[in-house]
């Protein structure tokens, strides 16, 4: 009678190490494409800060009076084209551009040909 001449145990380990090391290889290549779209440091103006994630929508041809927000934050353009004006400065940014209002007085103008649309992030100190 013949023996086989592999080593069961060892055999099967090596086939769970195999089946281990093409699962971690999978899961790096499933994993969503990242980008860093803005990194700053920032000095906080409080121990607590209540965070807001806010969606603007500004028809074409908008522009916002002069004003502040309660905090800075990034600013990312979903949509449009738009003119900032923040401490002196004037900027335009389009689709998938990212900024940082410093939260002083400003304006935001749609200069677009359609309507414009803005995701804002403040970070405001708990009152």
């Amino acid at each position: 009678m013949l023996r086989p001449t592999c080593d069961l145990p060892r055999f099967f380990a090596l086939g769970l190490l195999l089946c281990a090391a093409s699962a971690a290889e999978a899961a790096e290549t499933a994993m969503a494409p990242r980008q860093l779209l803005l990194a700053k440091p920032v000095e906080l103006p409080s121990p607590k800060l209540e965070t807001r994630v806010i969606r603007v929508q500004f028809p074409s041809g908008y522009k916002t009076p002069l004003h502040t927000h309660e905090g800075p934050g990034p600013r990312y353009v979903l949509k449009g084209r738009l003119r900032v004006e923040d401490s002196g400065q004037s900027q335009v940014y389009g689709p998938g551009d990212v900024f940082w209002e410093t939260g002083a007085a400003m304006t935001v103008e749609n200069i677009g040909g359609g309507d414009a649309e803005l995701v804002l992030v403040e970070l405001r100190p708990v009152q």
